[in-house]
C-alpha cells in the first residue's frame, strides 16, 4: 500500500455521553503518532465513506448486541468496499453465543451450556445455582445469577427475553470464579499480547435489568500454561481457521478445576491498553502491518 494508511477504529455512538472506552483515545494517538490517518467513527452513521479507508478496526461497538442483525448487516456493506477485522465471517459465527457448544462439540473445554430459543419452553435447574443471559449480549447485560431452585423470578426474565427476540442460554454458576475470578488472555497479531484477571461479575440478588460493573478489580495476569493451552485451542477450533488481528479468551474455573471458556470475544472485545501500557507499541504495529 502507498502513501499513507488511512485507519477507521469503529466503535458506538455514546448519544452525548462520554464514551466508555478508555482505550480508544490512546490508540488513535498512538497510531497517528507511527504516521497513520486514524479516525474514530461510528459503525451505525450513515455518512461514513467505509470505502475511504485501507482497514476497518472493530473496536468498541458495545451497542451492537441489541441490534445484531443491523450489525452483521453493517459488517457485510463494510467487509465489501474495505478490509474489516475481524472480517465478517467472524462477526457472523462470534454474536451468537452458541458458539460455545459448538466449541465443546470441538473438544475445547467451555461452560456448559443449554439453549432455549423464543418459544421452547426454558428449563431450570434445581440442585444447583445458575446463571440466565441472552446469546447476544455484551457486559453482562440482561445476565443474572439465581439460586438453586428458584423458578419465578428466572422464568419472568426469561419471559422477557423471548418476547424481546432473545435465546435464553442456562448455564451452571461455576463458584471458581469467587476465589480464581476470570481470566482474559488477550491476543493481537496472532501471539499472546497480554492477560487480565477480574473478580466475579453477577452478584447474588443483582437484577437482570440492573447495570453491572462488567470488570471489577481488574488487574494483570500471568496465565498459565493450562489457561494458554485451552485458549489456543479454543482460537484454532474457530470454523475455517480465520486469520483474527485480535482476540480474547475469557476463562474461569470449571467444575474439575481446570480452566474452561466463559466467552471467546473475536468482536469488539476491551483491549485493557490503560492497565497494560507496554502492549501499546505491539497492537500499533499489527494494526498498521494488517493496513499495508
Amino acid at each position: 500500500m502507498a502513501g499513507t494508511p488511512r485507519i477507521a477504529l469503529v466503535t458506538y455512538d455514546p448519544r452525548g455521553e462520554e464514551s466508555k472506552d478508555r482505550d480508544l483515545p490512546v490508540l488513535a494517538g498512538a497510531l497517528r503518532e507511527a504516521g497513520a490517518e486514524a479516525a474514530v467513527v461510528h459503525w451505525d452513521d450513515p455518512e461514513v465513506d467505509w470505502a475511504g479507508f485501507d482497514l476497518a478496526l472493530i473496536r468498541s461497538t458495545w451497542d451492537y448486541s441489541w441490534r445484531a442483525e443491523e450489525f452483521t448487516a453493517w459488517a457485510e456493506r463494510c467487509g465489501q468496499v474495505t478490509r474489516l477485522v475481524n472480517p465478517v465471517d467472524v462477526v457472523r459465527w462470534n454474536a451468537d453465543k452458541r458458539y460455545l457448544g459448538r466449541l465443546a462439540e470441538a473438544g475445547v473445554p467451555a461452560v456448559p451450556t443449554r439453549y432455549f430459543a423464543p418459544g421452547d419452553p426454558v428449563e431450570l435447574p434445581a440442585d444447583h445455582e445458575y446463571v440466565v443471559k441472552p446469546t447476544s449480549g455484551a457486559g453482562a447485560r440482561y445476565a443474572a445469577r439465581y439460586p438453586a431452585g428458584e423458578r419465578d423470578a428466572a422464568l419472568r426474565q426469561a419471559e422477557r427475553m423471548h418476547a424481546e427476540g432473545f435465546t435464553v442460554m442456562v448455564q451452571p454458576y461455576l463458584t471458581g470464579i469467587e476465589t480464581h475470578g476470570e481470566r482474559a488472555l488477550q491476543f493481537f497479531g496472532g501471539r499472546l499480547l497480554h492477560a487480565s484477571r477480574k473478580g466475579a461479575v453477577l452478584a447474588p440478588d443483582t437484577p437482570y435489568d440492573a447495570d453491572k460493573i462488567a470488570h471489577p478489580d481488574l488487574r494483570p495476569w500471568e496465565p498459565t500454561a493450562a489457561e494458554l493451552d485451552v485458549a489456543e485451542r479454543a482460537l484454532a477450533a474457530v470454523p475455517g481457521q480465520p486469520e483474527l488481528l485480535y482476540a480474547r479468551v475469557d476463562l474461569v474455573t470449571g467444575e474439575d478445576g481446570e480452566p474452561c471458556v466463559m466467552e471467546l470475544e473475536l468482536i469488539e472485545p476491551n483491549l485493557f491498553l490503560w492497565l497494560h501500557p507496554d502492549s501499546v507499541p505491539l497492537v500499533v504495529k499489527a494494526i498498521l502491518a494488517a493496513a499495508g
